[in-house]
């Protein structure tokens, strides 16, 4: 049992890891869901790509871990806001409604997980395994 909140660490990583070189090899794609109102298109997607990168090593490797969990948080917490609500209010149809609502879901838990973790890791729990 004492594994396991460093297992779940890096099971938490792993993940943001993979989003983060995601958005390296599909820049061109993800440009477009960058909001209109946010000049710089595919430079954003490389950043968020960086930053998901960092964020992971830093949970990952325990390396200021609870402040890359706190930042993760809140850019994930802005996504489910700019891009994925924005998707559902404006979605065309059910299909493209439903993918957005997924996205929207996905990204407020693991803001949430990025929260509950940031806390577990500045002493409110047994994260520093």
């Amino acid at each position: 049992m004492a594994a396991l909140p460093k297992v779940g660490r890096f099971m938490f990583a792993i993940p943001m890891a993979v989003f983060g070189m995601l958005h390296f090899m599909n820049a061109g794609m993800m440009a477009g869901m960058v909001p209109g109102f946010v000049p710089g298109g595919v430079l954003w997607v490389y950043l968020t790509g960086i930053a998901l990168i960092a964020a992971a090593a830093a949970i990952a490797f325990n390396k200021h871990a609870s402040l890359a969990a706190q930042l993760l948080g809140v850019m994930l917490v802005i996504f489910a806001l700019t891009i994925h609500l924005v998707g559902v209010m404006g979605a065309a149809d059910d299909m493209a409604m439903a993918a957005s609502m997924a996205a929207l879901l996905k990204d407020t838990a693991l803001a949430g997980g990025a929260f509950v973790l940031s806390g577990a890791l500045s002493g409110g729990g047994s994260a520093e395994a």
